[in-house]
This record gives structure tokens, C-alpha cells and sequence, in this order.
């Protein structure tokens, strides 16, 4: 009996090890991420076949099943970038919004206490964090009010994100009839298993017509005093007119997944409430293609003038670092702007030697002083891209993210506006490295295509 079980496990072990090498093939990644899969599966399978079912599959399961947006009539592209992205299956540009960008924690905070007390109908809110402190717990208790005057409130938290959270806040929360989901990492029921992904889109939306949304969550870090020093640098966005129905859209298709109920539809406002050109970009499992990764790659490739990067974590794939590197050679202005020193240790080590090499190859590296910098923008000539991303593969290829394309002059204007500020706080080039880091470097950096 006891042969008979051996031969069975290893038969079972056999055939995962084949389907895990078989999925690794099939798969969009680097060779570099598939040779580090391959040879882990083999080397370690018993560990490496668990890991590879855990963290490594992109864009399966009935979880993930692909986001559809309504298919309505458009105008012509407004630019190449408009038309790529529609052939990627993302929702066409739309004219006639209004955005405001928030750059400072006051301004973001004044606006998201406002957007939730004026509610009059509904509130959607997705987050990747919620921290368990002064400034959620005024939130939460804005949320609450609503909810108390009549206001429908649907509250989606990641759930690796918002581990640490205000919980018996939320429990008041829902006492109060709000309804609030965790995204799920785990969820064996429904076979769909993915310890790697996340949901880190973050959007407020009230009454369908009104938007917050970029890259802050909510939280002292985000939306503490101005001049605090656990406050951080970064951005976040006032949104109205027809970009917002393709945000619903998108909250509607999570909140669709994780309650496994139908959809709702969503109803659409096309009456002009200013002059911005927005496309919004998402990106992650729910997508059939990595739209905002393969416009980013394109965006940087065509760009004849300026490339300018906000992140606070550079963990660039194969494709953008070769883009990046070569637009710095060919004479490009490439900067790129990191904190200089991140909340992450180990991902700052491992961003070094993608830093040096794009100083090596002539971009402008700007290390921004404390606070930490959190801000995910580009702007690539006239194009903008702002959102909820961040320049590193996590963000780029497994995220559920919301990328954001402004197109007309005075919404790049004002982000070319804040760069500019920014800069004013950052000190010019990398700081100097001996062996032992450069090796802590490269061996860290061996961690980012596995994912």
C-alpha cells in the first residue's frame, strides 16, 4: 500500500512539474523569467511548482475573467497613442472633462471630505490601503454620515494591502448598512489561488459624475499635514465628465468578480464639463493584453523630445529598461525621479543597478529628498500618464492597476508644472557604490523578472 501511495505522489508530482513547464512556455514573460522559472521548477519542484501555481500564472481563472467595456460610438483616434490603446482593447479618449491634479496632502484631503460629504446617491470606493489611523478613521466616519443620510456606499479593499487596517472602524462601517468586500489573494472554493496578485487601483466615485482617483490611498502617509515628515510627496486627481462611466465601468467589473453577482450597468453622461482630453488605461488580470505596459514601451520608443519618470520604485521590465536606456542614448531628456530612499529596503537595493545603468547611459537620475516621493507620472512630449502604477514589473504585468492618459495641453502643462517643482527638491546623480553593494545590487535585482 505504501508502494502504491509513493508511486501515485510521484506520478502527481510529475504531472504538475509538466503542467507548471508547459504554462511557464505559454506565458508572456522575458526569457530571463522563464529560465528562472524553469529552472527552479526542476531544481526544487516540490517547492518550486507550489510557488510557480501561487505566484507565477498571469490572467487565468474565472476570477480574472476579461473586464468589457461598452462598445460606443467614438470619434477618430485623437493621437496614435488613442488608437493603440483601442487596439489593445482599452476605451477610446474621450474630450470635454475637467481634471484637477492635487500635489499637496491638504488640497488631496479637502477634496475627498468634500467628494464624500456632497454625495447624494451613491459611493464607490476602491483601495489598496487604508491605514489603521487618525486620518482613515475620519474617512471612515465621513463614509458612515453617508451611509446614515441614505447614500448607497460599496467599500473594496485589497486584501494584502489593507491587512493592517482600522477594523473596528470598519465594523461600525458596516453597521451602518455600507457594504465592504475584500479583493481576494485566496480563495480555494473558486480555484483561484493567487498569493501575487493584487488590486492596487484606488478610486473614489460619487454619484457616478465625480472622480477621485491617482495614487495615493487613504491614510496619514497620504493625507497627513502638509508638513509633516511622515507626510509624503504625491498625486492625486479631481475628476469630472465622460472619462468617469469608464471608471464605473471598471468598478462595476471588480465589484461583479469579487460579490460574484451581475454586473450593473452603468449610465453614461457625454455633456462637456471642460476642455481635457482623458483615456483611462486599465491594466492587470481582468485584461486580455498589458495595455499600459505595452503603451508605456511605445509612448518611450516615439518620443522624440522628453521623458520624464515620477516612481517611487524603478523595477523596470526588460522592454521599458531597453527603451529607457536607448532614448537616453540617442540624445533624449530622460530623467528619472525616485525618493531617495523608499519605504521598501530591499526594492531600493534592487532598483540600484537599474539606476546605474540608465545613468551610465545618459538619463539624469534625481534622488528626491524626504518625505518619501509616492507619485507615479510620466510625461512623454506632449503626453501625460498618470495613475495608480508604479514603474516596476508587479505594477506593470500582475497588478490590477488604472493608468490615466491626458492629452491636451493644459492637463500636461500642469503635470510638466509639478515635475518642475519637484525637481526643485532632488539632488543630481547616483550615489557611488563599492563591490559588496553593487553584488547585493544585482543579486536583489534577480528577484524582479521571477515575479
Amino acid at each position: 500500500m505504501g508502494a502504491i501511495l509513493t508511486y501515485a505522489f510521484a506520478a502527481i508530482g510529475v504531472g504538475l512539474t509538466g503542467i507548471a513547464l508547459i504554462w511557464v512556455l505559454q506565458q508572456r514573460r522575458s526569457p530571463q523569467s522563464a529560465l528562472a522559472w524553469i529552472l527552479f521548477i526542476l531544481t526544487v519542484p516540490w517547492v518550486g511548482v507550489p510557488a510557480f501555481f501561487a505566484f507565477g500564472v498571469r490572467k487565468r481563472g474565472a476570477m480574472y475573467a476579461p473586464a468589457v467595456f461598452q462598445n460606443r460610438a467614438a470619434p477618430p483616434p485623437l493621437n496614435p497613442l488613442d488608437d493603440q490603446l483601442r487596439r489593445l482593447d482599452c476605451p477610446a479618449a474621450t474630450t470635454g472633462n475637467s481634471i484637477t491634479a492635487e500635489t499637496r496632502a491638504s488640497e488631496a484631503r479637502a477634496t475627498l471630505t468634500a467628494l464624500v460629504d456632497e454625495a447624494e446617491h451613491s459611493l464607490c470606493i476602491l483601495l489598496y490601503q487604508l491605514e489603521p489611523d487618525a486620518a482613515s478613521e475620519a474617512f471612515i466616519e465621513a463614509l458612515r454620515r453617508a451611509a446614515l443620510r441614505g447614500v448607497e456606499v460599496r467599500l473594496v479593499l485589497d486584501q494584502v494591502g489593507a491587512f493592517w487596517r482600522p477594523r473596528r472602524a470598519l465594523r461600525r462601517l458596516r453597521d451602518a448598512g455600507v457594504e465592504i468586500r475584500l479583493f481576494p489573494v485566496f480563495s480555494v472554493f473558486r480555484g483561484t489561488a493567487r498569493l501575487n496578485l493584487r488590486n492596487h487601483r484606488k478610486l473614489v466615485l460619487a454619484d457616478g459624475k465625480r472622480l477621485w482617483t491617482g495614487g495615493r490611498n487613504v491614510g496619514a502617509s497620504y493625507l497627513g499635514p502638509d508638513d509633516a515628515p511622515g507626510t509624503w510627496h504625491d498625486l492625486s486627481f479631481m475628476v469630472e465628465g465622460p472619462v468617469v462611466a469608464r471608471y464605473a465601468e471598471m468598478f462595476e467589473a471588480d465589484w461583479s468578480k469579487i460579490t460574484e453577482t451581475p454586473t450593473r450597468p452603468v449610465v453614461f453622461d457625454d455633456t462637456p464639463v471642460g476642455k481635457a482630453q482623458l483615456q483611462l488605461v486599465p491594466s492587470g488580470a481582468d485584461m486580455e493584453h498589458d495595455a499600459l505596459h505595452d503603451a508605456i514601451v511605445h509612448a518611450i520608443h516615439t518620443a522624440t523630445r522628453r521623458i520624464w519618470i515620477s516612481t517611487p520604485y524603478l523595477l523596470p521590465t526588460d522592454q521599458i529598461q531597453h527603451a529607457l536606456t536607448t532614448a537616453a542614448r540617442l540624445g533624449r531628456d530622460v530623467r528619472i525621479m525616485l525618493p531617495q530612499r523608499s519605504n521598501q529596503r530591499v526594492t531600493d537595493f534592487a532598483a540600484g543597478s537599474y539606476v546605474r545603468d540608465l545613468d551610465e547611459a545618459g538619463a539624469r537620475i534625481l534622488r528626491h529628498a524626504p518625505p518619501m516621493l509616492h507619485a507615479k507620472a510620466i510625461l512623454l512630449d506632449d503626453i501625460a500618464i498618470v495613475g495608480s502604477a508604479n514603474l516596476d514589473v508587479r505594477s506593470m504585468l500582475i497588478n490590477f492597476e488604472s493608468g490615466l492618459v491626458l492629452s491636451d495641453s493644459a492637463s500636461v502643462a500642469a503635470i510638466e508644472t509639478w515635475f518642475e517643482e519637484e525637481f526643485g527638491h532632488c539632488a543630481e546623480g547616483v550615489e557611488p557604490a563599492g563591490l559588496l553593494r553593487r553584488l547585493a545590487e544585482a543579486t536583489f535585482r534577480l528577484g524582479a523578472p521571477v515575479l
